[in-house]
């Protein structure tokens, strides 16, 4: 399922519910419909970077691994493209950016209505 969230200062940006749940929860916010008011906005800005810092310290988990192994197998495919694996600091980036243009324009961040 997508999660669009809106701000009247930054263009929309989808989500995959299951790729948002993780800032969502570190902001303690509802996925299913919530607000990120402009007082909330700079607090959430310094909460999402610090997770997008301590997350560059870790290398791709082990769990991570194995799983693109069982999908993929152990033997090389010539004729596929190489699995890249989107991180989780490129899949917060366009969430942070809105944050910061509600946190700079005073505005707030809707989603589920």
């Amino acid at each position: 399922m997508l999660i669009t969230f809106k701000c009247k200062s930054y263009p929309e940006v989808l989500m995959y519910q299951e790729h948002a749940k993780r800032i969502l929860d570190l902001l303690h916010k509802d996925t299913e419909r919530g607000v990120i008011t402009a007082e909330e906005a700079p607090r959430a800005v310094a909460l999402l970077e610090g997770e997008i810092e301590e997350s560059k310290k870790h290398q791709i988990s082990e769990q991570v691994e194995r799983d693109v192994q069982a999908h993929h197998g152990e033997t090389e495919d010539n004729e596929h493209e190489k699995i890249e694996v989107v991180t989780f600091p490129t899949r917060a980036y366009p969430l942070l950016e809105m944050l910061r243009s509600a946190r700079d324009q005073h505005t707030d961040v809707l989603w589920g209505v």
